[in-house]
């Protein structure tokens, strides 16, 4: 991966970083001589170390970024849970999105894998003919992509490197599925009803939940292309050209417009993105470079309203659809207007989205932040509750029934970023064996990056043994330090299934907290991710 990590990226932790620092070839391991890892603690509930460690996997731990730094490991066989090797299991780490084993876990069970989230939409008004004199109510339910990844066989696409993590780096590709798309599907429900004309307004509903500032990026009810407009930058025929713009998805007031220009081949690519307050952020304007020949580049925009945003898009739809709607598209949401309840409204369409375990795929694959947050909310949510917090004692039943400890994890959000966030490797070991033990086992363990095969794993270990054999949830929290003019590694954390063959997966967890880069180049911090995979790949192997 090349290109710059900016500061203000980094500082951001693990939101920035923590889902494409695995993204890189896998490298022979290599530093300094070997020197044996540190004693492991003794911890009655998990274990002792049990055999020598693979001297490949001690002269990672010697290398001299790691020289203050902590390591934890934990490796347990399938039948019994006999501890393989064991460091420091009981102590905490600073999770980053190994967190999501823990808090997508909560969701699929207290949802379940099949749930399907279905978005109505109400006649809120008096049919006359094809003509309602009235308004249409669309009731958002917390679905995570509105049909905007689901593939014709009903499955959810995504990409190695997420749309969501493109203006921190370089070589996001984005799903060729209509972002659109199940808003498309509801205006066409809307005109087989038999409604041409709308004599009214679109209102969406978002009352399912509210905003909550602590969980961050804040899920709300409604959301379409994860509430970005995705941006591609393709440059011009030579240098000093125009570069090529397309955007999506176009949904009126926004509009983009762009300076970028085309330089020499094989100089860097830096765009800017602004959106400006005035406007409510739906004017955004391009600037900067991109190399003659360089691969189109990626940057996206937020949708700051989403409930107007969704509005604006069904009342489109429905025009393209052949519904007249006589409200002003891009005029406000109308909350004020909508009803106590439903009851007794004819429902005049409804989008049903895929299962939650595509959903849930698509969180562990590619470290969906947006998509570990919600979780929180939908779990709230099945309480009655419309305060997102509600979720937490959800999930801390979830995990009291599945007999996994959860005084050794301590979160704030779901997605494994916030500062206090801390687990142990047992904590997370845990909640690893407790779906071996389940009917779900093997879609689980399939909805992790697979090692050299796809998700945030795919460029690792193509040619190694271990490849294909490692199903695994990565990790990181990497800030800047201005003192030293280097990177502070506050985690890179790797934790899932080892295939051990004949059917049988050890759950493992392999972290270091506390290291730091020799200097501020990004592609130190890789180095570290990539001593992380270089260590699933030993574990595996060894016999």
């Amino acid at each position: 991966m090349n290109g710059p990590i900016r500061r203000a990226s980094l500082r951001r932790g693990t939101a920035a970083v923590s889902a494409a620092l695995l993204c890189v070839a896998l490298a022979p391991a290599a530093g300094a001589a070997p020197t044996p890892p540190p004693s492991p603690s003794a911890s009655p509930s998990v274990g002792a170390q049990s055999g020598g460690l693979d001297p490949r996997i001690t002269q990672i731990m010697g290398k001299p970024e790691y020289r203050h730094a902590q390591w934890g490991l934990l490796q347990t066989e399938p039948d019994g849970g006999r501890v393989v090797h064991s460091l420091f299991p009981d102590q905490f780490f600073v999770p980053g999105s190994t967190a999501k084993l823990i808090s997508v876990s909560g969701p699929w069970k207290t949802l379940g894998k099949d749930h399907r989230f279905v978005t109505p939409v109400y006649a809120l008004g008096e049919r006359n003919g094809s003509t309602l004199s009235g308004d249409l109510g669309l009731v958002a339910q917390g679905d995570l992509t509105m049909g905007g990844r689901t593939r014709p066989d009903g499955t959810v696409a995504y990409t190695d490197l997420d749309h969501t993590y493109a203006n921190d780096f370089p070589g996001a590709v984005l799903t060729p599925e209509n972002p659109l798309a199940g808003i498309d599907q509801l205006a066409r429900q809307v005109r087989a009803s038999g409604i041409t004309r709308l004599d009214g307004d679109v209102i969406v509903d978002s009352r399912l939940f509210a905003p909550d500032p602590e969980l961050v990026p804040t899920p709300v009810p409604l959301i379409i292309n994860d509430n970005l407009i995705d941006l591609t930058i393709t440059s011009g025929d030579g240098a000093g050209a125009n570069a090529r713009l397309d955007w999506r998805p176009k949904v009126a007031p926004y509009q983009v417009t762009s300076e970028v220009k085309t330089v020499a081949a094989g100089k860097p690519s830096a765009v800017t993105v602004t959106a400006t307050a005035t406007d409510g952020g739906t004017r955004i304007k391009l600037s900067g470079t991109i190399a003659a020949g360089a691969k189109p580049l990626v940057q996206t925009s937020p949708i700051t309203d989403p409930a107007a945003f969704g509005r604006t898009a069904l009342i489109e739809a429905l025009e393209r659809a052949g519904v007249r709607v006589t409200a002003d598209p891009t005029g406000p949401n109308p909350v004020a207007r909508l009803p106590r309840d439903y009851e007794g409204r004819p429902r005049v369409a409804a989008y049903t989205s895929p299962p939650y375990a595509q959903y849930a795929k698509l969180i562990l694959k590619v470290s969906h932040n947006l998509g570990a947050n919600l979780g929180i909310c939908l779990m709230a949510v099945t309480t009655g509750s419309h305060q997102c917090q509600d979720g937490f004692p959800v999930l801390a039943d979830f995990l009291d029934g599945a007999g996994i400890d959860r005084t050794q994890a301590e979160l704030m959000d779901g997605r494994g970023g916030n500062p206090a966030d801390r687990v142990t490797p047992a904590v997370l070991v845990q909640t690893l064996a407790y779906w071996q033990g389940t009917p779900d086992a093997q879609l689980f363990r399939e909805a992790l990056p697979i090692l050299g095969v796809d998700g945030l794993l795919a460029d690792n270990c193509r040619s190694c043994p271990a490849r294909g054999k490692v199903f695994a949830k990565t990790g990181a929290a990497v800030g800047g330090d201005s003192l030293n003019d280097r990177l502070a590694v506050g985690a890179i954390t790797i934790a899932g299934y080892l295939d051990r063959g004949d059917g049988r997966f050890d759950t493992f967890y392999a972290g270091v907290n506390g290291a730091s880069t020799p200097t501020a180049n990004p592609t130190d911090v890789l180095g570290i991710s990539n001593d992380l995979a270089n260590i699933a790949a030993y574990l595996q192997e060894a016999r």
